[in-house]
């Protein structure tokens, strides 16, 4: 492909190969963009085809570089170094790079970072956490939701055309993990609910395949039901979005909300749920899992 013709940026790299990067990574080298691999887990980077898998975080340099990690304390502790991005981006003379966050971050921590890198290094930070989970990732499908200069979000839009499908930018960066954690008090409180529904039929005797069949047939349907449902017939909790990373979110949540003066009483409640399924040793499991703690 063309980068230019198609719009999209003439030099792109992802770090972090994970649950989500590697099916977005999947889908930009499918569309013929050269994509640039890292991973602190080199393997897990080596075993996407057509990928250049690279040693350090400096070796990504590029025009635009996705990182899909956790929170933003591991996307800042790449920047600096021999090894870090910013040595990266001056060594290969480029200037004005993007760096866009999918991974979700607090919406004040993620603005204030923004504010340092342009401040400082002349570095676009763009905040774009996504929705959609492994499987919108897998078909190309994932909801970005952008923060960020309107410039930098022209030169990434057609980049994540490749793997969202729907791309709505809101403003300034932090604007759209604000956005995400709007999402994420949906997702935290239809997982937490639909696991009570399925303790409280289980309770009964109920068929959980039967209840759900009857659930999804009506308002009670959602995304979540039926990407998740299986995983409490099963009672398999493995993979999939954490618990821990739903309380990490939770917890952005009730501070975003603090700093704008709101009070959130099902977020807070949420939170106090995901703490004590954390608590019982259970942090490593599907959200869904919440069922176990449900049930304690």
């Amino acid at each position: 492909m063309d980068a230019s013709s198609a719009g999209l940026p003439a030099s792109v790299a992802l770090l972090g190969t994970g649950p989500m990067g590697a099916p977005i990574a999947r889908n930009i080298i499918a569309a013929g963009v050269p994509l640039k691999l890292w991973n602190r887990t080199l393997e897990k980077a080596r075993v996407i085809d057509g990928g250049s898998v690279v040693a350090r975080p400096a070796d990504t340099a590029s025009e635009v570089v996705l990182s899909v990690l956790p929170d933003l304390p591991q996307v800042a502790a790449l920047l600096h170094g021999e090894d870090g991005l910013l040595a990266g981006w001056k060594r290969a003379d480029i200037k004005n790079p993007i760096l866009v966050i999918h991974g979700t971050v607090s919406p004040v921590a993620v603005a204030e970072f923004a504010d340092d890198c342009l401040r400082n290094w002349g570095l676009t930070v763009v905040d774009a956490p996504l929705s959609g989970g492994t499987i919108g990732a897998e078909e190309g499908r994932l909801s970005i939701m952008i923060g960020g200069p309107r410039g930098a979000m022209e030169r990434v839009r057609p980049l994540f055309a490749l793997y969202g499908s729907t791309i709505v930018w809101f403003g300034d960066t932090g604007t759209g993990s604000t956005v995400k954690a709007c999402n994420q008090i949906v997702v935290a409180a239809t997982v937490t609910a639909l696991a009570e529904a399925m303790a409280l039929a289980s309770s009964a005797g109920l068929d959980l395949e039967k209840v759900q069949s009857v659930l999804s047939g009506g308002l009670a349907n959602s995304e979540v039901l039926t990407q998740k449902g299986r995983r409490w017939i099963d009672q398999d909790y493995a993979g999939g979005g954490s618990a821990k990373n739903q309380l990490k979110d939770l917890k952005f949540i009730t501070e975003t909300a603090e700093n704008r003066g709101l009070k959130l009483p099902l977020a807070e409640c949420l939170k106090s749920a995901f703490e004590d399924m954390l608590a019982a040793g259970d942090g490593d499991l599907d959200h869904t899992g919440i069922y176990r703690t449900i049930l304690t």
